[in-house]
Order: structure tokens, then sequence, then C-alpha cells
């Protein structure tokens, strides 16, 4: 029997919305990941000590308040700097204040170094298939 893909989930910075955090940690656990939920108010250096402790696959970031692009600045480096150059890392929700196109957001935190980015009415189905194709991409480059 395989023991199941660890994923560490949180809310980044000072977003304390809850409600979506529970629905992803739902999900996720229903789709067989060992999920390790970190809340809400996560700091970038929560989500890679937890991400080292567990053996993560894979951190998962929501944010909603608009301030996703000023948080998440930095986490991909912080990842290398502690050994986890190879860690997967999504985030979703709604990332920046003001209306802008999802396409310039995406671009944005790609460039930050995130593997995937999902706006605030993501399909999590869709989001779970990108998430099991990724870590087999991973698997075979190991």
């Amino acid at each position: 029997m395989n023991k199941p893909t660890t994923v560490v989930l949180g809310v980044i910075g000072a977003d304390c919305h809850s409600v979506g955090n529970k629905i992803l940690e739902m999900f996720f656990a229903d789709k067989g990941y060992h999920v390790v939920n970190l809340g809400v108010m996560v700091s970038q250096e929560e989500f890679i000590h937890a991400a080292l402790e567990t053996d993560a696959r894979a951190i998962l970031v929501s944010s909603l308040y608009g301030h996703g692009e000023i948080d998440c600045q930095g986490l991909r480096e912080g990842c290398r700097e502690a050994g986890l150059d190879d860690m997967l890392l999504y985030v979703g929700g709604n990332l920046v204040v003001g209306k802008t196109p999802f396409e310039t957001v995406e671009r944005k935190f790609k460039a930050m170094g995130f593997d995937r980015v999902f706006g605030p009415h993501a399909n999590l189905e869709e989001a779970v298939a990108l998430l099991e194709d990724d870590l087999r991409r991973h698997a075979k480059s190991d």
C-alpha cells in the first residue's frame, strides 16, 4: 500500500479568510492526499518548515485579500535556500488588488517561481489533475 502524497496548505500573510482553506483541505483529502493544513495568516517560513518536516511534495498557497503578490515574493527562493529546489508551488485565490486580467496575474506569479496559478473561481477537479500530472513529471525527473 502506497503512502499518500503530502501537500502543505495555508492562507499566506495577514489574510484570515478560512472558508476556502477548509474547502481545499477537504477536497484534497477526499482525493487521497495527506493534507497538512497550516490554517490562516501563515508566513513563508511556516510553509517551508512544514514542507521540510512532513516531506511534502507540494505547497498550496491561497490568498483572498488581494495582497498575494506581496506575500508570495521570495517563496521560491526560500524553498531553494531550504533545499526544496523541486518543491511544487501552487497559488490561488484573489491574488492582486484591482481588476487585473488573469493572464497578467498568472505571468507575475510564474515569474516569481510558482508552477501553477489559479484565479478565485478555479475548477478544483482541473487543479488536482494538474497536480497529479506535475507530481508524475517530478517523479520521473528524480
